[in-house]
């Protein structure tokens, strides 16, 4: 997404997209010190902006929970499917979770 003031032309708009500024949603966040400390240590050390760190660390963070959402859709979908119960599976399933060491 890019913001274009009404002044500015097609060569100025291109010329600012060119030096750096992002295709994506800009937003602000408060951090602490420590953290934003060695992000910035973590950012030079890759050679990547703290922009794109923070969109990489963002990523993954959600790639890590997005599986709960997936699960709880099929959980749903499961539950209004409302097929009849496999009984050979609900016992093998009960006798092997028994047999399971939590």
């Amino acid at each position: 997404m890019v913001c274009i003031h009404p002044i500015l032309d097609a060569d100025r708009v291109a010329f600012l997209m060119c030096r750096g500024y992002t295709h994506g949603m800009k937003t602000a966040v408060s951090i602490p010190n420590d953290i934003f400390e060695v992000a910035e240590r973590l950012a030079r050390r890759t050679r990547k902006s703290r922009s794109q760190l923070f969109s990489d660390a963002l990523k993954e963070y959600l790639a890590r929970h997005v599986p709960d959402e997936i699960t709880e859709t099929m959980n749903r979908v499961c539950d209004e499917v409302d097929e009849p119960k496999d009984q050979f599976a609900s016992s093998a399933s009960h006798r092997i979770l028994r047999q399971s060491e939590w």
